[in-house]
């Protein structure tokens, strides 16, 4: 069974590790405590969207990007192709609504 908030972790340590930051320079940005923010990147706590926007606001990127990265990884996991792109089409009826 895939869990979210595992694969959720995962991805923003590896972007906070990718930026060479710690946990402590991270946490202090997002104003959420060094031990919470540990145990979101392990997994272990689910984070809600004002706290993953803060972490991501934090790690100066784009909380869509991390769903997308996310999102991707979930699809893999579960033996389906991402989407990469839409096409032109649907774009234009997504950015319509």
């Amino acid at each position: 069974m895939i869990i979210l908030r595992r694969v959720i972790g995962d991805e923003l340590r590896r972007r906070r590790q990718d930026q060479g930051r710690t946990l402590r320079e991270v946490s202090s940005a997002a104003r959420v405590s060094l031990g919470y923010l540990s145990e979101v990147e392990r997994g272990q706590k689910e984070a809600s969207s004002e706290l993953l926007a803060s972490i991501c606001t934090a790690l100066d990127v784009p909380i869509s990007t991390v769903m997308r990265s996310v999102s991707d990884e979930v699809a893999v996991l579960e033996g389906v192709a991402p989407v990469t792109d839409l096409p032109v089409s649907d774009a234009s009826v997504i950015a319509a609504a």
